[in-house]
């Protein structure tokens, strides 16, 4: 490995442990999605439906959401995998015994 290589590594693991070892500095860490359902429900907003079923638990929740990603995933490979793949193989051409004026004398070419 160069020494270019194991630079950009060793940059690349820095950038990755940066926001682990660096204390946060006061700073709350909310997701989008609270600050975007708080900002809607000041408005009034009130759901048209409600779900018709809920997941016991959190657990089941996101192993349904990975099983729904995996789904997905292989799906989206098989399609494109049979987009992409080669034409099937035709089969080989049969042997054919010569014919014609040069095969009685044996000569293959006409030279």
């Amino acid at each position: 490995m160069s020494r270019r290589d194991m630079v950009l590594l060793a940059l690349a693991a820095l950038l990755i442990a940066a926001p682990l070892i660096v204390p946060p500095t006061g700073a709350e860490f909310q997701g989008s999605d609270g600050q975007a359902q708080a900002l809607i429900e000041e408005t009034g907003y009130r759901p048209w439906f409600a779900p018709f079923w809920q997941p016991p638990s959190k657990e089941v929740e996101s192993l349904i959401f990975a099983a729904q990603a995996a789904l997905g995933a292989g799906l989206l490979g098989y399609v494109i995998g049979r987009c992409h793949a080669a034409p099937p193989a035709s089969p080989p051409l049969p042997i054919r015994k010569p014919s014609g004026p040069f095969a009685r004398r044996g000569r293959r070419d006409a030279d």
